[in-house]
């Protein structure tokens, strides 16, 4: 099966999700700079979800890149992913509208969380049907970046009950860590 059609449709997926969060933004009434103080939780969610669907977005297109098909479970487990990524707007905007609570964190950190599972477990039955010496098995190794990613987010969400800053810092910083771009694939392929 070819692996075009499920990176069309997780695009458009994607591009949906993307415009379902903007969409969460209100605007302020007024017409002051100091209007926008209160919009600013809203946005500085959004920024961070769209990182995270950017990151997400960039990653699966390498992915597919280093492929030469899909099956039926692999395209089950795409469609797990982008059930997570589908909860990124409704999170994103829990967490916008009550700036730094508990609660809000900590659902913001298990979407977060099952988003790094679900894409872990797409990347693990893509190298599985290519081969363990497959490109794909070789860019990824280990996956360090992805398993210390994972780890942090359970750390996050226990902190989110103690002190919720310091688990939006942690998003923030695993972000961070994804948005310098991972060339592992590039590297393999010869695509830089």
């Amino acid at each position: 099966m070819t692996k075009g059609r499920m990176e069309a449709f997780s695009d458009g997926v994607l591009a949906i999700i993307i415009t379902i969060m903007v969409l969460e933004l209100r605007p302020p009434h007024g017409v002051e700079l100091a209007e926008l103080r209160p919009v600013l939780p809203a946005f500085l969610s959004y920024v961070l979800s769209f990182i995270y669907v950017g990151i997400y977005w960039n990653n699966h297109h390498h992915m597919l890149h280093a492929v030469r098909s899909v099956n039926g479970p692999i395209l089950w487990a795409n469609l797990h992913l982008l059930f997570w990524q589908s909860l990124i707007p409704f999170a994103t905007a829990w967490l916008g509208e009550n700036g730094v609570a508990t609660m809000p964190a900590a659902v913001y950190g298990a979407v977060l969380l099952m988003n790094s599972v679900a894409y872990t477990i797409l990347a693990t039955m893509l190298v599985r049907h290519e081969g363990p010496d497959s490109d794909l098995a070789k860019a990824l190794g280990r996956d360090r970046k992805g398993k210390i990613s994972t780890v942090l987010y359970v750390g996050a969400i226990a902190v989110a009950f103690v002190a919720p800053i310091l688990s939006l810092a942690v998003y923030v910083a695993v972000a961070a860590i994804w948005f310098i771009p991972d060339r592992r694939i590039e590297r393999r392929l010869g695509m830089n």
